[in-house]
């Protein structure tokens, strides 16, 4: 007789799979795939990476970094960057609780390392991913 099975499945089940990213072709030459916490973690690069006005169904969608470029590498810069991480993942993430977001410079050519420390709202396990921001374009 098989145990009676948890409602809400497995964890990854929870914290959701789907198509990793970028699509690329797995081994057998289907889309790959990811669940979990590296799930999670694709879906902060997504809402980092995106700029409010790409997604048609969705305008107000992403974080906004792009005004961003090109701007000076000072406190207030780094401090309008934190508040949009922040403010950005608190909208759309909501399997995820920041907890701290860093913006360092990382050298003079503008280089911003974004680092945000969250725990998952699932199980309190706590991750950290770092995103470099390049002020300045090559």
């Amino acid at each position: 007789m098989n145990p009676p099975r948890n409602p809400l499945g497995t964890r990854h089940d929870r914290l959701g799979q789907g198509w990793g990213q970028p699509l690329l072709p797995d081994a057998r030459g289907r889309l790959s795939t990811v669940a979990g916490p590296e799930k999670v973690r694709q879906a902060i690069y997504t809402i980092i990476d995106t700029e409010p006005g790409e997604r048609l169904m969705r305008p107000d969608f992403g974080c906004g970094l792009r005004r961003y470029l090109m701007a000076p590498d000072n406190p207030a810069t780094r401090a309008g960057i934190r508040q949009a991480v922040e403010s950005a993942l608190g909208r759309w993430e909501p399997r995820i609780k920041v907890i701290e977001v860093l913006v360092q410079s990382a050298d003079p050519r503008g280089v911003l390392i974004i680092e945000i420390a969250y725990a998952h709202v699932l199980d309190g396990r706590r991750d950290i991913l770092v995103y470099p921001f390049y002020l300045e374009q090559a």
